[in-house]
């Protein structure tokens, strides 16, 4: 339980519209209650009265009982949906907002253990699985409390002994039944969430893996192996329901038997009436209406086994500490930049060889310096360095002589422009895309950027309306990196970071992009990461490294002329 408490403080924050929601809910029920109570007792009375009575009994004030309370229900239900659902809704969202508030911070180092499909079944699903909590749970539990005192209290007035009867019956049916069914759904509660993300996660493999595994006569045991974990997760709803459908029937066994035992007694006298008449369907209906406004309880606490086991996936996930803290504070970013590494040194958790071995060198404001070497030499965990996506264990980065360590995320984030080799983009307009580099770009702007980048004829038909879809799937490659070039322009940072930004491209086309770049790089300081040798002449300076380290520096010329490994990357092509 107390895994729910984390999720339990940020329901503060909606808890007028919750609250209303739970009144409305036992109005609601009430209401059903009365409805029932009262039609029953005003049958019955009718006919003891017969048609000698029509003139001595009163038949207009029930009836409009009788009509109120069908009002008061039916407009109680549908208020009560409304505002509960839209209060669970908005729980949501906060939720979400708080679950990716934690989660950016631990980005990569944190998630890195992570599948994807992993990670977006305990950002959607599991997320999604705490509105039981307020539905299914404390709503039903609030409701049913309630009724037991309003129809204790109330059938108190015409018989206590009766009264207490039935609320005594119904206090034990609720203490005793949704405990024995949460301890017996616990654990299938919790194997239905683990059996959950765990298809999801090797649907989203599958999914991703087609290629690979078509080319290794492997997806059939994938696939295979997927709808085996597919027909447990089945078996653990069955499982779930058949307790689901025990609970209700156990319900409507301690319903019949407390019915039973209000007629019992009622027909022997109530409230010291030993001729009790009608007022004996008043009980007897009242217990029936009673106990069916309880059934929603008893599946209840089946629900909690899964809602626990969701909030300790998420807890698992977003209690983690971030590997990288920014102090407080914000400021303006410079102008210019002049970026000097000392000695850096840098190893991945678990690795016992380092990525970066004493790496130093500067870079002058408005240089522009090209990092060259083999696969896996450092190249990409420098320049996660340079963003703090980690910090190194030794040696120190400075911006402009100021330690990395001591720049405000927001400060940061503005002093830097990154081009990643792998380019993000969000299913939505052209236009939501370039707006995250620049929320304050006016469309004149962003379309200016696309014709400076050469993707004007994205401007045809919806132009910045025109919907990219998922990952912008319709785009070419060119297409993608012209696009994180024009986001990173926008950004107009003075320090950009260019990782592989002609990776995959055709010759024609990669050379239309570096002299893209030459154009619009102009007075800003660059750092482009990269394993080809086209285009580097245009650089101020070539950095090639090798396993870690710092080989040699220098212009295109001045390496060609020392024949060292620049020399020989070269005369191999």
């Amino acid at each position: 339980m107390r895994a729910l408490l984390p999720y339990l403080t940020l329901y503060k924050r909606h808890k007028w519209m919750l609250t209303l929601g739970i009144v409305l809910a036992i109005v609601t029920l009430l209401a059903s209650i009365g409805l029932l109570t009262l039609s029953g007792w005003f049958l019955s009375a009718s006919a003891v009265a017969g048609v000698a009575g029509i003139y001595s009994f009163n038949y207009m004030l029930p009836a409009a009982g009788v009509r109120g309370a069908a009002i008061v229900r039916t407009a109680g239900r549908y208020f009560e949906r409304l505002v509960s659902h839209d209060a669970t809704f908005r729980v949501l969202q906060h939720l979400r907002i708080y679950t990716f508030s934690k989660l950016l911070p631990l980005s990569p180092s944190g998630l890195a253990r992570y599948r994807q499909g992993e990670l977006l079944n305990r950002v959607v699903a599991d997320v999604d699985t705490l509105d039981h909590l307020y539905l299914r749970v404390i709503s039903p539990l609030v409701g049913a409390f309630a009724v037991i005192v309003v129809v204790t209290l109330g059938l108190s007035v015409l018989d206590v002994t009766l009264a207490a009867t039935l609320g005594g019956i119904m206090l034990l049916t609720l203490l005793i039944i949704p405990p024995i069914f949460y301890l017996a759904g616990k654990r299938n509660g919790q194997n239905l969430t683990h059996l959950r993300g765990l298809y999801r996660q090797q649907l989203t493999a599958w999914l991703q893996g087609q290629a690979e595994l078509t080319l290794f006569s492997a997806s059939e045991r994938y696939r295979a192996q997927m709808e085996n974990t597919e027909l447990q997760w089945h078996d653990a709803q069955r499982r779930q329901s058949e307790l689901t459908a025990l609970s209700q029937v156990l319900m409507l066994l301690v319903g019949g038997v407390a019915v039973l035992m209000m007629l019992w007694m009622a027909s022997g006298g109530v409230g010291g009436n030993s001729q009790p008449g009608a007022l004996i369907a008043l009980f007897v209906f009242c217990a029936l209406a009673a106990f069916e406004a309880l059934a929603p309880v008893t599946g209840a606490f089946q629900h909690l086994g899964q809602v626990i086991a969701s909030a300790l996936r998420i807890s698992e996930l977003t209690g983690q500490p971030p590997e990288v803290i920014f102090p407080q504070g914000d400021a303006a970013a410079p102008a210019q930049i002049a970026l000097a590494l000392r000695e850096v040194c840098f190893s991945y958790p678990g690795q016992a060889q380092r990525a970066l071995e004493a790496v130093s060198f500067q870079a002058a404001p408005g240089e522009h310096i090209a990092i060259l070497g083999r696969t896996g030499c450092g190249k990409s965990t420098l320049l996660q360095l340079l963003t703090r996506a980690w910090d190194p264990q030794r040696g120190e980065i400075l911006l402009n002589e100021r330690p990395l360590g001591t720049l405000g995320e927001a400060t940061l984030r503005r002093s830097i422009g990154v081009v990643p080799q792998r380019v993000h983009l969000f299913s939505a307009t052209l236009r939501d895309n370039l707006l995250l580099a620049a929320p304050d770009a006016d469309d004149e702007a962003l379309a200016a950027m696309l014709r400076r980048v050469g993707l004007e004829k994205l401007l045809d038909g919806s132009g910045l309306n025109g919907w990219l879809g998922e990952g912008g799937r319709q785009l070419s490659g060119g297409e993608l990196r012209r696009l994180a070039i024009a986001r990173a322009l926008l950004h107009d940072a003075p320090l950009l970071l260019l990782d592989e930004p002609t990776e995959g491209l055709d010759a024609a086309t990669e050379s239309q992009i570096l002299e893209l770049l030459a154009e619009v790089m102009r007075g800003k300081t660059v750092l482009m990461v990269t394993h080809r040798l086209r285009g580097l002449a245009r650089f101020d300076r070539i950095i090639v490294m090798d396993n870690g380290q710092i080989i040699e520096q220098g212009n295109h010329a001045d390496l060609l002329a020392c024949r060292g490994r620049y020399y020989q990357f070269k005369q191999s092509l």
